[in-house]
């Protein structure tokens, strides 16, 4: 069943701007304190696992931090509030959330690096006839925050095929054209689909191997498969913290890019370490993890297949991936596929940034710890063996529905 709770959630957001002053602008301890403890927060998904692996091998330890054991929360509001409140001074998050705070809450948030690079799918319920975008008119589907990615690319492939989005009461009747969107946390996800509340959702791992796995359901797309290697979770910390501290912050963003190249080289331990077989990070098997890490064949989601969720295997992208350097193209893409995406609340703040602005990106990403530690990993062809190595620190966005 949907949660009614859940969905009121919502109205956090425009509840947000409050706190958002409040903690902002108050007085804060990080010039004083000389070495923090690390304090981490995370959704149960495998976009944290950067985080998760960083602290499991001690890697935040062996860089000589002072590191809490990672706490789990269910909600983006809620991870977001912890942050704002200085609960958590490390976490990871959707990337439009992050814009949200900088430049309509003036929280004084960076974006240091990516967490994980695809890592998403669109799964549509069992016996269903969709399979494609234009499928989609008159559905229900189900979005983990409205400042998402998975919104975003979503929205992108119905405005593609010439559907409109519409945020109503899932009760409510939809025109052919119309596909209602509404939140839904993660785990809340498959048993909507089981009950017929939803048609579809977008939504992080492992939820789309859950569908598949658990309940039957098929992969329609791959989000990877829409936007070539696009950012889904950043690293975000407190630009006064990251101020009065850049040797700790130095040393964190060491961690998670050493952590991000353990895992490319090592997907089933990172899976088995996950697991709630494992150290029970994320509460799914190690089986289920093991296809989110290494599942994306094209004999089972490529050319014949119904829906054919990877339309451009020439890419070689993965169903997740792990790559840390914030390319400034994928920020500005980003900020400007925001401004045409439908969402809850007053988006206004959005017209008023300048995505054609270096300055802009520059006030919301800090680049420098992330390239010194991708540096000191063995640089960015660690990470991937298609780049240009030319030219590593910039790139084309290449999307294609």
């Amino acid at each position: 069943m949907i949660d009614s709770s859940a969905i009121n959630r919502r109205n956090f957001i425009k509840g947000l701007c409050g706190t958002v002053a409040s903690f902002g602008i108050a007085p804060m301890s990080f010039a004083t304190e000389k070495a923090p403890q690390l304090r981490l927060g995370y959704i149960p998904i495998t976009d944290a696992t950067p985080i998760l692996i960083a602290y499991e091998n001690k890697y935040f330890q062996d860089e000589g931090l002072k590191v809490a054991r990672p706490i789990k929360v269910r909600r983006w509001s809620t991870l977001t509030e912890s942050f704002l409140t200085n609960k958590f001074n490390l976490t990871h998050m959707l990337f439009p959330i992050p814009v949200w705070m900088r430049f309509n809450g003036k929280y004084p948030v960076k974006v240091l690096a990516w967490n994980h690079i695809n890592g998403s799918a669109l799964s549509v319920k069992k016996n269903s006839t969709i399979q494609s975008f234009k499928d989609l008119g008159g559905c229900q589907i189900a979005v983990p925050y409205w400042y998402s990615m998975h919104n975003i690319i979503l929205q992108m492939g119905l405005r593609h095929v010439g559907l409109k989005p519409v945020i109503q009461s899932h009760t409510a009747s939809l025109k052919p054209d119309e596909v209602n969107l509404f939140i839904l946390p993660p785990p809340e996800m498959p048993s909507a689909m089981i009950a017929n509340k939803i048609d579809a959702y977008i939504v992080a791992e492992p939820y789309n191997a859950i569908a598949e796995m658990k309940i039957g359901a098929k992969i329609m797309r791959f989000t990877g498969d829409i936007w070539k290697n696009h950012p889904c979770c950043v690293v975000v910390m407190n630009e006064r913290l990251i101020q009065a501290n850049p040797i700790f912050t130095q040393k964190v963003i060491n961690a998670i890019v050493r952590a991000q190249l353990w895992i490319t080289q090592h997907p089933l331990k990172t899976a088995t370490i996950l697991s709630k077989e494992g150290k029970n990070y994320l509460p799914v098997s190690s089986k289920i993890l093991s296809r989110v890490f290494t599942g994306y064949e094209l004999s089972k989601y490529g050319d014949g297949k119904t829906p054919q969720a990877i339309k451009h295997p020439k890419w070689q992208v993965g169903r997740i991936g792990f790559q840390p350097y914030p390319y400034p193209s994928a920020t500005k893409l980003i900020i400007q596929e925001m401004q045409r995406t439908r969402m809850e609340g007053n988006a206004d703040f959005l017209k008023n940034i300048q995505i054609d602005s270096d300055s802009t990106i520059r006030s919301l990403v800090n680049d420098t710890f992330a390239k010194k530690a991708i540096q000191n990993a063995g640089g960015l062809n660690q990470f991937s063996h298609t780049m240009d190595m030319a030219n590593p620190w910039r790139r084309e966005e290449i999307l294609a529905i």
